[in-house]
């Protein structure tokens, strides 16, 4: 007999699909940065609606006791006891082995997990993340580079636009579990051939976490063919955009100073966290922060011509808080190429 069966009552204070702190502790959403490869290997900076801006974790970031770890408790207790009233989706473009994902898929990695009463959205950007059915989550692969992670915790409700907007988004579902009596939506995208067979190609969703706080869901789909950040968060975010992605790409967009967008948007090359400084070729970190301070996003996708063809996305919060501690770790950015001059500009 499940425990849901004692009582209505205790079947909603036993949900526990929720995002989590170090301590345990649900919280309504967090952001993590986890830092490349360093002397202090696993180093992780958090923030959630209490820290006031980033704060160290004691936690590395592939421990059970960590906030990822404690978030992904259901998941992992489901793989031992297969909880009823318990449904997942795990996607990654870089999924892990023996899987592999075509670049038709949207460039998109993130963990869908909930039970009847509440749920989590982990958007990230760690490929093979997380490992398959193994309570052994964290990927050693993941060690090497800085990564980015944002934790929502919605309402069962809220599933339902969620399923919509991965729909644009069009990720490669690597696992997932969900029974006839959840979402249409959330199962149509776990079987990979659920995608928009017409247009508009994008998809702008607004959100509400359990606490009440609303965020923007942006998606496009591969016909979208344009850039996720110039092409769509630009016109949707009040000033220019200052964009995160990764170093290492064959053929990458410049910042864009286009009189045809309505803001600018820069290229991050580097980033101080506090004491530790690192460039995009060590960050496969995806994020945006508008120049205002007013708006931040977790992203899907970097700025490259082969991404403008791809599905992905961004989730965005409205904080002056977070917007504040991610403008100020940029310290050096690409500006926009006149013909006197293409150099970074440093801050």
């Amino acid at each position: 007999m499940s425990a849901c069966s004692l009582s209505t009552l205790l079947c909603l204070s036993a949900s526990y699909v929720k995002c989590r702190n170090d301590r345990g502790d649900e919280v309504d959403w967090y952001i993590l940065y986890k830092l490349p490869k360093t002397k202090k290997d696993g180093l992780i900076y958090y923030m959630d609606e209490n820290t006031n801006g980033w704060t160290a974790s004691n936690q590395k970031i592939d421990s059970v006791s960590g906030c990822v770890g404690r978030t992904l408790k259901p998941l992992l207790d489901y793989y031992v006891r297969k909880t009823e009233n318990f449904g997942y989706l795990l996607y990654n473009d870089q999924p892990p082995k023996p899987y592999a994902a075509s670049s038709s898929y949207g460039h998109s990695k993130g963990v869908v997990m909930l039970d009847r009463q509440t749920g989590v959205w982990l958007s990230h950007s760690t490929p093979q993340f997380p490992a398959y059915q193994s309570q052994n989550f964290w990927p050693e692969s993941g060690n090497k580079n800085a990564q980015t992670f944002m934790c929502i915790t919605f309402p069962y409700a809220q599933f339902k636009e969620i399923g919509l907007q991965l729909k644009y988004i069009h990720p490669y579902s690597f696992d997932s579990h969900f029974s006839t009596t959840f979402h249409e939506e959330l199962r149509c995208v776990a079987q990979r051939s659920c995608y928009p067979k017409k247009e508009p190609w994008f998809k702008v969703g607004q959100l509400t976490s359990m606490g009440g706080r609303s965020f923007l869901s942006f998606a496009k789909y591969t016909r979208f063919k344009d850039d996720l950040y110039s092409g769509l968060i630009t016109n949707e975010l009040p000033s220019n955009l200052f964009v995160k992605s990764w170093g290492k790409m064959r053929d990458p967009l410049a910042s864009n100073c286009s009189s045809s967008i309505p803001h600018h948007v820069y290229n991050v090359k580097s980033v101080k966290l506090q004491n530790d400084k690192f460039d995009n070729m060590v960050d496969h970190s995806k994020w945006c922060v508008t120049s205002d301070e007013s708006w931040t996003c977790v992203a899907d996708m970097n700025r490259e011509t082969s991404q403008m063809s791809r599905g992905g996305g961004a989730l965005c919060m409205s904080s002056n808080n977070v917007g504040r501690a991610f403008r100020s770790m940029i310290s050096e950015y690409e500006p926009c190429k006149t013909k006197s001059d293409a150099k970074k500009r440093e801050l």
